[in-house]
């Protein structure tokens, strides 16, 4: 007897590492350049150097070598600039590599995966020499499709970091930003798992469902254990909702959702369904037939028993805990990749853990507070919140469109209006459907309702130009407003403007600093005033970039290298504008014509740094070098003034 439950265990283990690497395949599939390129110098004496070119090839490609013939596919070729202040010595060498059957072209072909290493020697003939520039061209492929063969331009700086190598700390500090997006996304789904155990559906269940454990149970282990199985299912249940998401959407396109204007208006009408439900207006309920036969299921008993008790709370509770696994499925949708799957996986771990808790010490269950009218407070409480989220979504798609319509005073108006009304609920002056009556307001209530007045109360001087810092990136930002220096205010404070001569092509952006939309015109001007470049690679509906400017840019030590010492190229990559008739390009990435200005920013951040997070944040010369590496979002004042200021040093060297 002992032995099956270890079996089962051992199944379920295996069964949710699959599921583990599913979501991370998703994330990873749809990649748009499965080779980055990094190089680095071994100065072996004063004379003698080694250039090292090392390629990263992603999962499931293959890169060709140097030596496969003429025939089949382009063999990897490396090219150097041929001047007389060093000579080559040899050709460039390769890592042994491995002979791979290659389904495409149907014979076994040297190549490499994962990583290749290249080194080439080179003997200077000038010390003094600061850079090496050479080229590579390659070709990948996996087991159903081959890329076009690429070119890439290797830069080996002697004696500072490469331009490559800024590239690739550029895609780390990307990616590191995406596991801090995932890890906020863990966080506030597992919280949401909590509120959705505070709701009238789910809260009853967990004395109901421990005692049944315990007490159909032969011994105290083994309800522990059928209790913990019980946990571990609803945990499989929702991961699996979350990676059919994820499926169905496909990694790359959960990516364009927080700025694609459909999508967002979507969003908005599911959220006020959601929050409508949650106000008492009516139930969302699944059809009461699935309920029935999975409840007969569940009568089975074992471990298949098990897994339809769980599926039954999941529909029988779908009630409460749909809009909560709707909103978050929503949101997490808008960050894109495995954010769903990592998202429930936060909600389910949070529902399921109470339940094994209890289980293990059913002596706590006499310390659960009693169900009563409170499980329909925290429900209205949860529907106000839904509301206020939605009109996020609607601010989005207003901003992506650039109508003018949700404006900040309006925006702020609505959030007002929504938490006004919820203190107002809270303190017992207003009643929904399923409120019980109250001959008092408990401690709790009381308590919240204050916090919610006082949040209500710091939002009203935003509509007369406060900066209202705790919400940035939430709001549209100050210069998306009818009055940007606040009501009845101009720049100067007073009833008369003061004119700011503004280049042609540029326009005040955020903080009025003067920034250009157009690449090509923000680097003449550059040219022509000689200061260094900050490109900032951003979007309409972006909070971090709103948080950056609002937080960071506003700073006046950051402001002022900012309207003095750099030009500022802002490229918003969610310009839902049409490229003008003559300037349409073919995306190098997908093969498609790109149709939107944003279309063809965000080509141009993913092909030249690598990356496409926003913010994203690169200093230039006058000849488009990198001054230093590039940054996303950096929410340290200090950190972010010292990486300005390090990319104008040197720019003045």
């Amino acid at each position: 007897m002992s032995k099956s439950p270890n079996k089962a265990y051992n199944i379920m283990k295996h069964f949710f590492l699959i599921l583990v690497f599913i979501g991370f395949q998703f994330g990873w599939a749809q990649s748009a350049n499965p080779v980055s390129w990094n190089t680095e110098v071994n100065k072996v004496s004063d004379t003698e150097i080694e250039l090292i070119t090392t390629a990263t090839i992603e999962e499931g490609w293959h890169m060709y070598s140097q030596l496969i013939g003429d025939e089949g596919p382009e063999a990897t070729q490396f090219t150097y600039e041929t001047v007389e202040s060093f000579q080559l010595n040899g050709t460039t060498k390769e890592d042994k590599g491995m002979m791979v059957h290659d389904s495409i072209f149907e014979a076994k072909i040297r190549a490499f995966k994962n990583t290749a290493t290249f080194v080439q020697h080179i003997s200077l003939k000038d010390k003094n020499l600061k850079e090496v520039v050479g080229e590579v061209v390659f070709m990948v492929c996996n087991n159903k499709r081959c890329l076009p063969p690429k070119k890439e331009t290797l830069k080996f700086t002697l004696t500072e970091k490469s331009q490559a190598a800024a590239a690739t700390t550029a895609q780390d500090s990307t990616k590191e930003q995406e596991q801090k997006g995932l890890f906020t996304i863990f966080i506030i789904a597992f919280l949401s798992g909590f509120a959705a155990l505070l709701t009238p559906c789910v809260f009853p269940m967990i004395p109901m469902t421990v005692s049944f454990f315990t007490k159909q149970s032969k011994t105290r282990a083994k309800g522990i254990r059928n209790a913990v199985l019980y946990g571990f299912f609803i945990v499989v249940i929702y991961v699996f909702l979350g990676a059919v998401v994820t499926w169905l959407f496909g990694a790359s396109a959960l990516n364009a959702l927080s700025t694609n204007v459909w999508f967002n208006l979507i969003f908005f009408i599911i959220l006020v369904v959601f929050a409508v439900s949650f106000l008492g207006a009516f139930e969302i309920v699944l059809p009461y037939s699935w309920a029935n036969k999975v409840d007969r299921q569940a009568d089975r008993g074992g471990i298949i028993g098990i897994f339809f008790m769980a599926l039954a709370l999941a529909i029988v509770s779908f009630s409460c805990t749909g809009p909560i696994v709707g909103t978050l499925l929503v949101e997490a949708a808008s960050k894109g990749g495995i954010a769903p799957f990592v998202g429930m996986l936060g909600f389910s771990l949070a529902l399921a853990l109470p339940f094994a808790l209890f289980a293990a010490f059913p002596g706590w269950l006499n310390s659960m507070p009693k169900s009563g009218g409170w499980l329909n407070t925290v429900k209205v409480f949860l529907g106000f919140l839904e509301l206020a989220l939605a009109f996020k979504f609607l601010s989005n798609a207003d901003l992506v469109l650039q109508l003018h319509i949700l404006q900040r005073e309006v925006f702020l108006a609505i959030w007002i209006a929504i938490f006004g009304t919820l203190a107002f609920y809270l303190f017992g002056k207003i009643k929904l459907p399923h409120d019980s009556p109250e001959t008092h307001i408990s401690v709790g209530r009381l308590s919240m309702g204050l916090l919610v007045l006082a949040f209500t109360i710091y939002l009203i001087p935003g509509l007369w130009g406060a900066r209202l810092q705790l919400i940035s990136g939430f709001p549209p930002a100050m210069h998306y407003s009818e009055s940007p220096y606040g009501v009845g205010y101009t720049k100067t404070g007073g009833g008369e403007s003061v004119s700011t001569e503004i280049p042609e092509g540029a326009h005040l952006g955020p903080n009025d600093i003067i920034a250009f939309t157009d690449y090509e015109d923000g680097l003449a001007y550059a040219k022509k005033v000689k200061k260094p470049v900050l490109i900032d690679f951003t979007g309409y509906a972006c909070v971090n970039c709103r948080k950056m400017e609002e937080r960071v840019w506003s700073d006046p030590s950051v402001l002022s290298v900012l309207k003095s010492d750099i030009v500022l190229i802002s490229l918003y990559v969610d310009d839902k504008r049409e490229l003008p008739e003559g300037e349409e390009v073919v995306s190098e990435i997908t093969g498609k014509k790109l149709k939107y200005i944003g279309q063809k920013w965000s080509e141009f951040q993913t092909l030249r740094y690598k990356a496409n997070a926003q913010p994203f944040y690169v200093l230039m010369d006058l000849n488009e070098e990198n001054l230093n590496a590039p940054v996303g979002y950096t929410p340290d004042i200090e950190e972010y003034l010292a990486w300005l200021k390090d990319g104008i040093g040197n720019f003045k060297k």
